[in-house]
């Protein structure tokens, strides 16, 4: 998400949590979402990665307003399929603002404090990258208990465009120091940089609290060399497209698996290989023909988080109950030990 200009942002950051305050409750509702094909189980579920503060959900798309903002009625389906908890991503300094302040209004939002690779040339914008690097930990440091971890962090060289190399890796490395300070775990991204993004976690490991790889697209090899740096592996519909991601995928040991919908993106598509496994579907609607108690097509929701879990189980040929208690079991131990 890019807001720019103090005005702007404050009045986007308003206009979310006005939504959140009209429509949301301070817990779950009790009643269950009507789906097409019947009612799904209720497992443990957590969403580890949604981009809740993206303008999708105020019904704006590339700056043009399709619908009304339906924030309150996303979460609230959310809650309906059996979420426990959602993190809402923070991806640069005032995303994590944004994002820290939309946790703020619902006992199971969580948010989490960091600069995304493609964004690390805010570090220089700010002309004072460490006072930035400061704010980042000062965010964390006064909001314990809502702020889980540092993150989003990482290395993206498929996006160059957005971020040098050199940069990337500059800023990647001093997010280390905010992990160490505040002894969070770390939210992390890789994408075509796995020799570098490998190095520095191993030379990192031992003064940090862990984290988990999100958006995991990487060989079953990657997987392993991951795993071996006492890393999770976050699974989404982005993991979930061809076969080799689902090779990749089962050769995660269950202990070491997360699940997520980085949501609006990463929906499961149909022509994703891992779309045959789908047991549960939603009513969907086009944007431009939003209507209550709808998902709107092609914008993913944490809802959909049932459908990564869904695939996995099939795929994995573990029993779905089960896998959700250890998926579950694996989130707590690392953000709520």
């Amino acid at each position: 998400m890019t807001v720019t200009g103090d005005s702007s942002r404050d009045n986007y950051r308003e206009g979310l949590l006005e939504e959140c305050r009209e429509h949301l409750p301070n817990q779950p509702r009790p009643h269950i979402l009507q789906l097409e094909g019947g009612s799904p189980r209720h497992h443990h579920l957590e969403d580890i990665g949604a981009n809740l503060t993206d303008p999708m959900y105020k019904g704006l798309y590339h700056g043009n307003q399709k619908h009304i903002a339906d924030l309150g009625d996303v979460l609230n389906r959310a809650w309906d399929i059996g979420l426990k908890k959602i993190f809402i991503t923070g991806g640069s300094l005032d995303d994590s603002k944004i994002a820290l302040d939309l946790a703020k209004t619902h006992d199971q939002l969580f948010s989490t404090v960091g600069c995304h690779p493609t964004r690390c040339l805010d570090f220089e914008a700010s002309d004072d990258p460490e006072q930035y690097l400061h704010d980042l930990q000062s965010l964390a440091d006064e909001n314990k208990g809502k702020v889980i971890a540092i993150g989003e962090c990482g290395l993206d060289y498929d996006r160059l465009q957005f971020c040098p190399k050199e940069t990337q890796l500059q800023y990647f490395e001093r997010q280390f120091s905010l992990a160490e300070a505040t002894q969070l775990p770390m939210f992390l991204h890789s994408r075509n940089a796995a020799s570098d993004f490998s190095r520095l976690m191993n030379q990192y490991r031992d003064r940090i609290r862990g984290g988990v790889v999100h958006s995991f697209t990487g060989s079953a090899e990657e997987a392993k060399e991951l795993v071996d740096l006492g890393l999770y592996i976050g699974i989404n519909g982005c993991s979930l497209k061809t076969e080799e991601n689902l090779e990749a995928m089962c050769s995660v040991p269950t202990d070491r698996l997360m699940i997520e919908t980085d949501a609006p993106w990463c929906e499961v598509r149909p022509t994703h290989v891992g779309h045959k496994y789908l047991m549960t579907s939603f009513p969907m609607r086009k944007k431009d023909r939003w209507e209550k108690d709808h998902m709107v097509k092609a914008r993913n929701e944490p809802a959909c988080i049932i459908h990564v879990l869904e695939i996995l189980s099939a795929v994995r040929d573990e029993d779905i109950s089960d896998l959700a208690d250890a998926i579950y079991e694996n989130t707590s131990r690392l953000f709520f030990p």
